[in-house]
């Protein structure tokens, strides 16, 4: 994830731009944190889901195929 004082600087220019309004410099700086967040999200999104099983109330595995497949792709990677 991002470091704190990234996600501080993300939530400062958040609401300034809700306020006052942001410069061009602080609109471009916002767009590039918030591409890193986004950036940083969807990699531990993805991890979180190299990891899931999914099991019915019977105990079997139900895992979807494509789930399956992708996991065994990111494993021989």
């Amino acid at each position: 994830m991002l470091a704190p004082e990234q996600l501080e600087r993300i939530n400062f220019l958040a609401n300034k731009a809700k306020t006052d309004g942001l410069s061009s410099e602080e609109m471009d700086e916002q767009q590039a944190l918030r591409q890193q967040y986004l950036q940083a999200f969807r990699q531990s999104f993805k991890s979180q889901m190299m990891g899931m099983k999914v099991v019915d109330p019977d105990g079997n595995d139900v895992t979807p195929e494509k789930l399956k497949d992708e996991q065994k792709r990111h494993r021989s990677e």
